[in-house]
């Protein structure tokens, strides 16, 4: 089976998307996600948006345009997983979890804390003033959004390595506190992307919500158009040579254009092409990228309905990882089920191991198939149709070598996955109490006996 690298992206909402966050970060993004080689997780970081933002509207109003904006730039939510931050619960329990073995002396050193308390000293404030639990918190509320789906790749700009880095520190911690030999966590790289583009803004400076001089992406083509004639420009005349190695716009013009129109777009400019007709020429350039994705945009913005739905749809895909981990997660620190517990007292891992058994049988069609079934001759599990006796063999010796279980808990049943496919799956039993149960059961009776 192909192994996938797993990325995943976080976008805070608290702002609308503009021309430099679109080539600086979502086009790319999406560009990577069609990579059969991925996995790709990307969500809305709206917990994240609550320790910058305390306008609820606003925050409201900018996880409604950024789905709409990576939707509408064509990301394929049958090939990634896309979901908000908010509709998985498992993501502030581990971050509990985490914060109880996150050193104080690493957060201490996050880039963002030590920066407000410097500003609070040069002003003559109290160090901390001003500053929230949220703010200082934050690194671990990262931690958790990258360890709970186990990324192997975290595309960030420069300053934020350091989260990653964190991350990594605080899995190590964990899996050493709680593993017992086993790594529940894998260890995140940062991805820096030395390519990407950061654009200029009106101005020159870094195109930036912050100093007010973006480019709008989706909104009305007039609204665009009157942006980039305010684009500043030195005060050569047409006719005169014009400078495409200092000019902010032919940067613009660069991010958008072929080759082939950049190398005719920058000799036009040597030639004399006014700017006014330079400016028109980069505003064609964009309506004609932009414009059926603008249309998409508008469509999506107006049904709001049609966003929670596909939104959901990737928060049930999510939470299919998520859940099943986080109870592992629980088990490992001692948040255990009393159930499961009393099970496991009454009998002996030796004895369950050897009294589970596994019933191997060939259905009408031909296919072959394996039941576990419990001591007690409770099935615990039904495989999948394997297409002859070796395969079904092979799968059973595989969930009783000793791996990494990974079981995966829905409503009230459960399935065993191998290598990403689903090689089996419970009965429905009365409540979650008794699932939980059964998955323990499950898992003592695949453990290998010690002799």
């Amino acid at each position: 089976m192909t192994t996938h690298t797993r990325i995943l992206t976080g976008i805070t909402t608290t702002g609308t998307p503009h021309l430099g966050n679109y080539a600086g970060a979502i086009r790319p993004a999406i560009v990577a996600s069609r990579d059969s080689n991925a996995d790709s997780f990307y969500f809305l970081a709206d917990y994240h948006a609550l320790i910058k933002c305390d306008d609820p509207l606003r925050i409201q109003r900018s996880r409604l345009e950024i789905a709409a904006t990576w939707l509408a730039g064509g990301l394929d939510v049958d090939r990634v997983t896309f979901y908000r931050q908010s509709d998985i619960p498992e993501i502030p329990e581990l971050t509990w979890l985490l914060t109880c073995v996150a050193a104080k002396g690493l957060l201490n050193r996050a880039h963002a804390y030590k920066a407000s308390v410097d500003k609070n000293v040069e002003t003559g404030e109290d160090p901390d003033a001003g500053i929230t639990m949220g703010l200082y918190s934050y690194p671990v509320l990262m931690a958790a959004d990258i360890l709970m789906f186990n990324a192997h790749k975290v595309p960030v700009g420069r300053d934020q390595i350091q989260h990653v880095e964190m991350a990594r520190d605080i899995g190590q911690r964990f899996n050493h506190l709680f593993g017992q030999g086993k790594e529940f966590f894998t260890m995140p790289e940062a991805l820096i992307e030395e390519s990407v583009a950061t654009l200029p803004g009106l101005d020159g400076r870094k195109m930036s919500k912050s100093y007010d001089n973006t480019i709008p992406l989706f909104s009305s083509a007039k609204e665009m158009k009157d942006a980039i004639s305010r684009i500043v420009t030195d005060s050569r005349a047409p006719g005169e040579a014009k400078d495409p190695d200092n000019s902010h716009l032919f940067t613009l013009f660069q991010a958008f254009a072929t080759p082939a129109q950049s190398d005719e777009f920058r000799s036009e400019l040597l030639q004399g092409l006014g700017w006014g007709e330079a400016k028109n020429r980069l505003f064609q350039l964009l309506d004609n990228e932009l414009g059926e994705s603008r249309e998409r945009y508008h469509q999506l913005i107006e049904r709001p309905a049609d966003l929670e739905d596909i939104l959901q749809h990737g928060a049930k895909k999510a939470r299919a990882v998520a859940t099943p981990f986080l109870n592992e997660l629980r088990e490992a620190v001692g948040l255990r089920s009393f159930v499961a517990q009393t099970q496991v007292a009454t009998t002996t891992k030796k004895k369950a191991a050897k009294a589970a058994r596994f019933v191997s049988f060939r259905e009408d069609d031909g296919s072959f198939r394996f039941r576990l079934l419990a001591a007690d001759g409770v099935q615990l599990l039904l495989s999948r149709n394997f297409a002859d006796g070796k395969t079904a063999g092979q799968v059973t010796k595989q969930l009783q070598s000793g791996q990494a279980l990974d079981v995966r808990s829905e409503d009230l049943s459960f399935s065993v996955w191998l290598e990403g496919e689903c090689v089996g799956d419970s009965p429905a039993f009365a409540d979650s109490a008794a699932r939980d149960a059964a998955i323990e059961t499950l898992r003592i009776a695949l453990t290998p006996v010690q002799e």
